[in-house]
C-alpha cells in the first residue's frame, strides 16, 4: 500500500498516529484545486476584458495574487484544507500534528516552483516517492505533512436498550468501566466482553443470568449512566 501511518510522540510521551496521504489522493486534490483556480481565472479574465488595457494589467496582478494566496488562505483559515483537499478528505498539518501556521503554509506553497522542476511536478513527485511520509520539497522545507482527516462517526457506539439502574451503587471506576465496555462492544469479541464483565461485582446481576443477557444488562446500565 502506498499510504502509511506515521507516529508522532507528544512531549508527554504519548504516540499519536497520523494517516499520511500518498501520491494518488494528493494528485487528485491538486487537480480539483487547479480546476477551481482556472474557473476563477476565466471569470476574472471575462470581467477584466471590459476594462481594456487597464483590465489586462489588473488581471495579471490579480492572477498573481490569487495563484499564491489561494492555497495559503484555505490552509491557514480552513483547517489546513483547500477545496480539493477537503473533497479528498485530506488536510495539511505540521509534522507534529498541530495545525499549520501562516509561515509554514507560505513556505510550502512558494516552493511549488521547485516541485514543478524540471517540468510538470517531476521534482515533487520524485520527492514523495522516496519519502516515507510522502513529502514534497515544500513539505520538507516547511516541516509539514498531508494527512487524512478523521472521519466523524455519527453512529451511537452504545446499543440502544432501555436504560436500567444498577442494583447497587457503583464507584466512579466501575461506571467508567461499564461505559467503556459498552462503547467498544463492536471492537471486542463476545468472549472478551464476557471476560471483562466478569471483573464487575456479581451483585449487579441475578445469579442465573446467562452471559449474553449479562452483556445486554451492561448496555442498559450504560444508557442509564449517561442519562438516556
Amino acid at each position: 500500500m502506498l499510504d502509511n501511518t506515521s507516529k508522532v510522540e507528544t512531549p508527554e510521551g504519548i504516540e499519536l498516529p497520523l494517516e499520511v496521504a500518498g501520491v494518488v489522493p494528493r494528485s487528485m486534490a491538486y487537480f480539483i484545486d487547479f480546476l477551481i483556480f482556472l474557473t476563477i481565472a476565466y471569470i476574472l479574465a471575462l470581467v477584466m476584458g471590459f476594462l481594456g488595457s487597464f483590465g489586462e494589467g489588473l488581471f495579471l496582478i490579480l492572477y498573481f495574487i490569487i495563484f499564491w494566496l489561494y492555497p495559503v488562505i484555505f490552509e491557514v483559515f480552513r483547517n489546513g484544507q483547500t477545496p480539493g483537499k477537503k473533497a479528498m478528505g485530506l488536510k495539511v498539518v505540521h509534522q507534529d500534528g498541530t495545525p499549520i501556521s501562516l509561515n509554514a503554509s507560505f513556505v510550502r506553497n512558494i516552493l511549488l516552483v521547485a516541485d514543478f522542476l524540471p517540468f510538470f511536478y517531476t521534482a515533487g513527485f520524485i520527492s514523495m516517492l522516496f519519502n516515507k511520509d510522502f513529502k514534497r520539497l515544500g513539505d520538507l522545507a516547511a516541516g509539514t505533512v498531508v494527512v487524512y482527516t478523521e472521519k466523524e462517526n455519527k453512529e451511537d457506539p452504545i446499543p440502544q436498550l432501555k436504560p436500567k439502574a444498577p442494583a447497587l451503587p457503583l464507584s466512579l471506576d466501575e461506571q467508567r468501566s461499564i461505559l467503556s465496555l459498552a462503547e467498544r462492544h463492536q471492537q471486542l469479541s463476545e468472549a472478551r466482553q464476557q471476560e471483562l464483565s466478569a471483573l464487575l461485582p456479581e451483585q449487579l446481576f441475578p445469579a442465573k443470568e446467562e452471559n449474553q443477557s449479562r452483556l445486554k444488562q451492561l448496555h442498559a446500565f450504560a444508557n442509564w449512566l449517561r442519562g438516556h
